[in-house]
């Protein structure tokens, strides 16, 4: 047995690499998810249009691919998937210097997707065998911070990187990061037990129905739901800022977002696993409403930056709770289905919600939009309880 089954230890050597290999992971991608763009526009001379579709073209491959993924992982085993999806990233990321074109750089956006989708799903399955059952909620909730602060650091280098320094720079910087996530992954090590379950369950892999986890579609598609307005905050927020004149304070929304979740995270996951998920995602909830509120009302740097706290602390403690709720709902031989039904579906709603504001914010002044994404959060609450919350609450009351 490995160690994690012989204590309840949650700080193992596995669990600290997987832990930085998605948080490489996720930063390189959210660093070039405000890098590129500039770079087709300036470099490539581009159009807005095809601009747009290398942020489409990337999560259509991950969509597409997480199913299998999933597959793959009962045939093959985690660790194999992961290592080979963080080769692939790598070499993606390597080859950022050759294309000349819109056209061959959205091919190359396809096949980096890929990776990021196999990524994505192998490391959250490994995650969910390597934190101790009794430590589940924190563990899940450390590690979907690592996702948080990627979304504040990318971001951050990159429009720096790009204001200071040219592609080359840009591109290096992303390499050495698909490089620090594949020496990470390296380092990961699975319980002998797992290795066993999938050399078990590799031949009952078949049809359609492999490809998904049912058990994790409700969750999945309460995280697609609240992802719609998650994708407007991501895509708009500086551009919003700089509308009402905080453009100096934008520059720290994501710092202040990212500083509440540091805080926050070593009792939110605790109070998950103590008092269950009901307890801390309605709370979560309303926190994440209000804060889409203040945003929308916003007319100075401290209600700009109260609202990044709020959204930090509703959201960061929404998100890692719904995968969490996904893991646990599976059997333990299809976490890894489990683990890319969720993301798979979190992506969609993701993606819709880009294009969806996209058209929108041509349409209607941002603040105005955030305030009706501060209504479609709240409404959230009865779309949680409707998919998840009114289910457990029932398991509750009859084991007490």
């Amino acid at each position: 047995m490995g160690e994690q089954f012989v204590n309840q230890r949650l700080w193992t050597k596995s669990f600290i690499s997987v832990a930085a290999a998605n948080f490489f992971t996720f930063a390189t991608f959210y660093y070039l998810l405000v890098t590129l763009p500039l770079y087709a526009l300036q470099d490539l001379h581009g159009k807005e249009t095809a601009v747009g579709l290398l942020i489409a073209i990337f999560l259509i491959a991950a969509i597409v691919t997480r199913p299998f993924a999933g597959k793959w992982i009962g045939k093959a085993g985690k660790r194999i998937v992961f290592l080979s999806s963080l080769i692939i990233l790598f070499g993606s990321s390597a080859l950022y210097f050759i294309p000349h074109s819109m056209t061959a750089l959205l091919v190359l956006r396809f096949v980096h997707g890929i990776g990021f989708g196999m990524a994505t799903t192998a490391a959250g399955a490994i995650v969910a065998d390597i934190i101790p059952d009794s430590r589940k909620g924190e563990g899940m909730g450390y590690y979907g911070l690592t996702l948080n602060l990627a979304m504040v650091i990318g971001p951050f280098l990159g429009l720096t990187v790009m204001q200071y320094a040219g592609a080359n720079v840009m591109f290096t910087i992303n390499l050495l990061g698909s490089l620090f996530a594949l020496i990470a992954g390296l380092f990961v090590k699975l319980p002998e037990r797992s290795a066993t379950d999938q050399l078990i369950e590799r031949n009952k892999n078949k049809g359609f129905k492999s490809l998904f986890e049912i058990s994790a579609v409700p969750i999945a598609l309460v995280s697609a739901f609240f992802a719609l307005v998650y994708a407007t905050i991501i895509a708009f927020v500086s551009v919003y800022a700089k509308e009402i004149g905080l453009v100096e304070a934008s520059s720290y929304f994501f710092v202040v977002y990212a500083v509440v979740l540091l805080l926050s995270r070593p009792f939110t996951g605790k109070w998950f696993d103590l008092y269950g998920g009901n307890k801390i995602i309605y709370p979560g909830i309303l926190c994440f409403a209000i804060g889409t509120y203040l945003l929308s009302i916003s007319t100075t740097a401290f209600m700009f930056l109260l609202s990044a706290g709020l959204i930090g602390l509703g959201w960061g403690t929404v998100f890692p709770s719904l995968q969490t709720i996904a893991i646990q709902n599976a059997p333990v031989k299809n976490r890894g289905l489990a683990t890319a039904t969720f993301l798979s579906i979190f992506d969609l709603g993701f993606g819709v919600g880009s294009f969806l504001v996209g058209l929108i914010a041509t349409k209607m002044e941002l603040g105005r939009l955030y305030f009706y994404c501060s209504i479609l959060v709240s409404l959230g609450i009865g779309v949680y309880y409707a998919l998840h919350g009114r289910f457990s609450s029932i398991a509750l009351s009859r084991e007490s």
